[in-house]
């Protein structure tokens, strides 16, 4: 299931475990490094377009990751 401009939760909870198990190890909490996100997904879903009376491009369907029928 896709959540619309969100986050994929397990990634970041384990990504938070990693930092908790740092600073558990003795890091301070304020030297531990931003990170930002690696992976970028691309989703369009032709329903919810079809709906809002949205036309996506081909251009952008051909990019995307995933397609929703």
């Amino acid at each position: 299931m896709h959540q619309p401009y969100g986050v994929e939760r397990p990634a970041v909870l384990r990504r938070a475990a990693d930092f908790v198990d740092k600073v558990l190890k003795g890091a301070k909490p304020a030297e531990l490094r931003v990170e930002q996100a690696t992976k970028h997904e691309r989703v369009v879903n032709l329903n919810t377009a079809k709906a809002l009376g949205v036309t996506i491009p081909n251009s952008l369907r051909a990019r995307a990751d995933e397609v929703i029928q």
